[in-house]
């Protein structure tokens, strides 16, 4: 692969890794596509082995990130629906505030969701902090797994 070409996929990458921190966009897929892209153009043993190193980064990131994500909201008895409203909120609070509506939204919504559910302030308040500690752990975690996928690219690149 070109030069030019290494750099788009760089490009790629990090707008990936820009995506695992704001959850707009599929951070780790398009890490992940931009190396399978590089792997293809590139060819050879070392390519694909660096491919498969990234995707075996990505996949234990995504289902470590599952497991402790639901084990913290487990603990606080936080169900998933209300993750999912929160969810819903804050993408309708994204097109509504701009650039911070999202976790506005996000936090607005679990904690509605949960003083609804809970009937009680502080409960419901401990449980959005809750949500806001799980999620703040899944982006920690897949934020690794595609920094080190993003290494073994770029070990890659320096070994083609």
């Amino acid at each position: 692969m070109s030069s030019g070409g290494e750099v788009v996929v760089g490009i790629v990458i990090l707008l990936g890794l820009v995506g695992v921190v704001v959850q707009v966009l599929p951070g780790n897929l398009l890490v992940l596509g931009a190396i399978l892209v590089w792997a293809i153009l590139t060819g050879g043993t070392t390519a694909w082995v660096c491919f498969g190193v990234a995707l075996a980064c990505v996949a234990v990131a995504e289902v470590a990130q599952l497991v402790l994500g639901a084990r913290h909201l487990r603990r606080a008895e936080v169900p998933w629906i209300t993750l999912a409203i929160g969810g819903v909120v804050g993408v309708v609070g994204f097109f509504v505030v701009p650039v911070v509506g999202l976790p506005l939204g996000f936090v607005l919504g679990v904690l509605v969701v949960e003083l609804l559910r809970r009937r009680d302030l502080r409960a419901a308040w401990a449980a959005t902090v809750a949500a806001m500690v799980a999620t703040g752990i899944t982006i920690v975690v897949q934020l690794a797994g595609a920094l080190l996928a993003t290494s073994a690219w770029l070990v890659g690149v320096a070994l083609t």
